[in-house]
């Protein structure tokens, strides 16, 4: 009886294989070329955050500020895996594509919700003491990128996998990098003219001193077309003597962990890079030196890999503030001049940037949260530490504002051309900080300190913020703020509306002119991720990713009084408008 219910099971498995598969040899899907990426249509969300700009910005106005109120669920999807929520959901003829902490990629029925095919990768085992690079598995962010009739998929394993998009099947992967050392991928790639262009994480665990890396390979292939290394540049005597005589094999971090942006005009990458590490420089050994190229933002030609230009906008980072978040490609008049401009909010102290796109020079930089590392930045863009918060022995505490997992974090900014505005989410905080000696045992992080709680900063009890930003200027435009931190990224619509979601389990509907709330409502988790928008039929869809943050854990002593569900609950929640 119980091989007779094997077999029965399983034949309806194969069956139901057959069915998926015979259902997407009859779907349309029109291959995704430079030019589509570049300039996508307003009904589709191709890429992490919309286009090759990051603007994190979508043309449809179906959904507007008038009768936003009018949103109801259309359908849900739980995720298969748990870990923190950084999915970034992508949208193409009719198909939705998310991928999953463990490298778990899921193409869903973009109008019902109703699963097509399913991708599991596996993994080679780890050992259990390698607390810091299994962690790794459970934040894979934008996971997956499309290309031609492909999918790009980024794994925790250090390996670059190939997918068909209408099938799910694995036309190739590659090893790139030895998970062993420590390396794993964390972010998805940029897919420009055939190529694949991405960036390693983990440059900060034991086994991987002296290399961190954004590479090029072929699409077609595999094959590298070239590397480059954020922390040993021969060809820049200024970036080796900026370590202070420690050696590249002594070196850690200068980890690119979050997905650049790409000029397609110029051809070039727009990259952000992360602190050094060990964090404190007294544990470093770098003394005063800069540590090139962390906390900096690089220029790279696509095709050569070689550097254009950088700018640095944290030198000597003691406290991992790390600078490596979402890079904004705006073009726009500043004093009545057109300019190309490179806009971020590249580091945890929330400090906000305009740069020249093609030099990297400084045009204007803002304080946003409350920040006590930064002294000064002169109209050149030199930046003078704080020196009163730079500690200078071991267990030396000092109060560092903001902190190691708050302030601005990877939750994305995003910029609408209707206001010409730039929306930050972010999240005040403080807390004490002091080098501190450790082992560095293999798959575990070699931070050298030792951290405190978060706390909130002197007089304010609303640490949850959205700051509104002229990028003509810098200026504040509005300022929401709020007692749940900002948990996800913002997403800006031709509508005139600006979607973010926080710790309290709040998706929010603000007006991008005035800052108010026009719709709010409640879901199962706090908010996470890429939100995005998209169009069938004639109708605008929202998608809201949910489930566990990492974020909103370590912010629960800031705002004790906000309980956080006990499960992952991690979920995308796809809305439209009533009647639609």
């Amino acid at each position: 009886m119980n091989l007779t219910r094997s077999t029965l099971l399983a034949s309806a498995a194969v069956l139901a294989m057959t069915s998926i598969a015979s259902a997407q040899a009859t779907r349309k899907y029109t291959p995704i070329t430079t030019e589509m990426l570049n300039a996508p249509a307003g009904q589709e969300w191709l890429s992490w955050r919309g286009s090759y700009n990051n603007h994190g910005f979508s043309t449809l106005n179906q959904i507007n500020k008038d009768n936003v109120k009018d949103l109801e669920l259309a359908w849900a999807y739980p995720m298969p895996d748990v870990g923190q929520q950084e999915t970034a959901p992508l949208i193409h003829d009719g198909i939705m594509f998310i991928s999953t902490n463990n490298a778990i990629v899921n193409a869903l029925d973009a109008k019902t919700g109703d699963l097509l095919w399913e991708y599991k990768h596996a993994f080679t085992e780890l050992p259990q003491s390698w607390a810091y690079q299994r962690n790794q598995a459970r934040r894979q962010k934008n996971g997956v990128s499309l290309y031609g009739d492909k999918i790009v998929l980024t794994t925790f394993d250090a390996k670059i996998v190939v997918l068909e998009a209408l099938t799910g099947k694995k036309v190739w992967e590659k090893q790139v990098f030895d998970p062993s050392k420590g390396y794993s991928y964390t972010i998805g790639a940029v897919l420009a003219n055939d190529t694949i262009y991405t960036a390693i994480s983990g440059c900060s665990i034991t086994g991987t001193a002296g290399g961190c890396y954004i590479t090029a390979h072929n699409m077609n292939n595999g094959e590298e077309l070239w590397r480059f290394n954020t922390l040993d540049d021969p060809n820049n005597p200024v970036q080796q003597a900026s370590w202070g005589g420690v050696p590249p094999e002594n070196r850690w971090g200068g980890t690119p962990w979050v997905t650049g942006a790409f000029d397609a005009a110029t051809n070039t990458l727009i990259w952000g890079v992360g602190m050094p590490g060990p964090y404190p420089e007294v544990i470093r050994g770098s003394g005063q030196g800069d540590t090139l190229y962390t906390n900096s933002t690089l220029a790279i030609d696509g095709k050569t890999g070689k550097l254009k230009w950088y700018y640095q906008h944290l030198p000597r980072d003691n406290w991992d503030l790390d600078s490596p978040f979402e890079r904004v490609l705006v073009d726009q008049p500043i004093n009545g001049q057109p300019r190309k401009l490179v806009v971020s909010t590249p580091g945890k102290n929330g400090i906000t940037f305009a740069l020249d796109r093609d030099n990297g020079k400084y045009i204007w930089s803002k304080e946003t949260i409350f920040q006590n590392a930064v002294k000064s930045i002169d109209q050149n863009g030199k930046v003078t530490l704080n020196s009163d918060v730079i500690p200078t022995a071991v267990n030396q505490q000092v109060l560092i504002c903001t902190t190691t997992n708050g302030g601005k974090l990877w939750q994305s900014a995003s910029y609408s051309p209707l206001t010409k505005a730039f929306y930050i989410p972010e999240n005040e905080a403080c807390q004490t900080q002091a080098p501190a000696v450790q082992e560095f045992t293999p798959g575990n992080a070699i931070g050298s300190v030792k951290s405190g709680p978060k706390v909130n900063p002197r007089g304010i009890d609303k640490p949850g913020v959205i700051f509104a930003l002229n990028v003509e200027d810098g200026s504040v435009k509005w300022k929401y703020e709020d007692r749940p931190v900002q948990t996800a990224s913002t997403l800006a619509t031709a509508g005139g509306l600006l979607f973010a979601g926080d710790a309290a389990r709040n998706v929010l509907a603000l007006d991008q002119d005035t800052g108010k709330v026009l719709w709010k409502q409640r879901l199962n988790a706090a908010i996470g991720g890429f939100p995005a928008t998209y169009s069938i039929d004639g109708t605008q869809y929202l998608v809201i990713p949910t489930g566990f943050s990492a974020t909103a854990s370590a912010s629960a002593g800031q705002t004790p009084e906000i309980r956080l569900p006990t499960g992952a609950g991690n979920s995308i929640f796809v809305y439209k408008l009533r009647g639609k």
